[in-house]
């Protein structure tokens, strides 16, 4: 269900990236990237409602439970700041149109900086319940590409075996890599034996990624492929989203190949822009396999989310 006017498209993306990045919201959630990876799959609609543009889409982490619910994201400024009457209007503004759309009224993966400003203008109406499942994992850059120390002795062993083992080429990923890309990606995925409701969001990030290959310059991507023996064995894609932190929105690696995932990751970071020194790696979903990958980095910092709603 689209409940706002504008669907996530390329030509609109310079329009939403005045609001996108006119806030340091540290979110990956809120960057063009990610919006339009998943724009069919979470039914992404945007429109700027007041002084600020508000993006909704659907939310597929209750799939165990069968529920398909749309939300809103944080309302977005361009300015810096938030105007707390004004921020008041959109969300009010937002909500009727839930509202109309015969819908509950819910926002979903709202940092606590957006927490902050809607408190201000909601006081003890906002009702807010912690979303762990989506709180980001922030990394400093120069830890992943040295992984030095003991907590990440093990990550830099699987590095050297990899290194020490397999002839490779590292190069960035272009839109002419799509076919080969998206090959690997369906023989990465053959090879899953995860639950049903795993394989289902695996199933759709599938279906997001090829307009993302076929799309990674114009959709303002940063990304890099592993080739061994001529073959994408592994990538990564993601994007700038601020003025000092990337965001990687995939990572997939063949396992064949020990050590492989340390390797892309390491290579990715090592290509990104120098001024970049921290990587957000997005969130765990809740999946507790996933969840201990990503506490096994040792992250500087988890980006607290929330799930608000407005009690009338």
């Amino acid at each position: 269900m689209y409940i706002f006017d504008n669907k996530i498209t390329i030509d609109n993306r310079k329009e939403l990236e005045k609001y996108l990045r006119g806030f340091n919201y540290e979110t990956s959630g809120l960057t063009f990237s990610s919006l339009y990876m998943w724009r069919d799959i979470n039914m992404f609609s945007w429109e700027k409602l007041g002084e600020y543009v508000c993006v909704c889409g659907t939310s597929h982490l209750e799939l165990q439970e069968d529920i398909i619910l749309p939300f809103m994201e944080a309302p977005m400024t361009a300015t810096g700041y938030y105007d707390t009457e004004k921020l008041k209007e959109t969300v009010l503004l937002a909500k009727e149109k839930f509202e109309e759309a015969g819908q509950p009224f819910i926002m979903r993966l709202i940092p606590e900086v957006v927490v902050k400003e809607l408190q201000k203008a909601f006081g003890s109406k906002l009702v807010i319940e912690d979303d762990r499942a989506n709180y980001d994992y922030i990394y400093e850059k120069d830890a992943l590409i040295h992984l030095r120390g003991r907590s990440l002795h093990s990550k830099k062993n699987h590095l050297n075996y990899f290194n020490n083992n397999y002839t490779y080429e590292y190069k960035h990923m272009t839109s002419c890599m799509a076919d080969d890309a998206m090959r690997f990606i369906k023989e990465f995925n053959a090879k899953k034996d995860i639950p049903p409701h795993e394989m289902e969001l695996l199933m759709m990030e599938e279906r997001a990624m090829r307009n993302v290959f076929e799309n990674i310059e114009d959709g303002g991507y940063q990304g890099g492929v592993i080739y061994i023996d001529g073959k994408i064995e592994a990538l990564s894609v993601g994007s700038l989203m601020t003025d000092d932190m990337a965001v990687v929105h995939i990572e997939k690696g063949n396992t064949d190949y020990r050590g492989i995932y340390q390797a892309i990751n390491t290579e990715f970071c090592k290509h990104l822009p120098e001024h970049i020194t921290r990587v957000n790696r997005e969130e765990d979903m809740g999946l507790p396999g996933l969840r201990k990958a990503k506490l096994s980095y040792k992250p500087i910092k988890l980006l607290d989310k929330y799930i608000i709603t407005i009690d009338d």
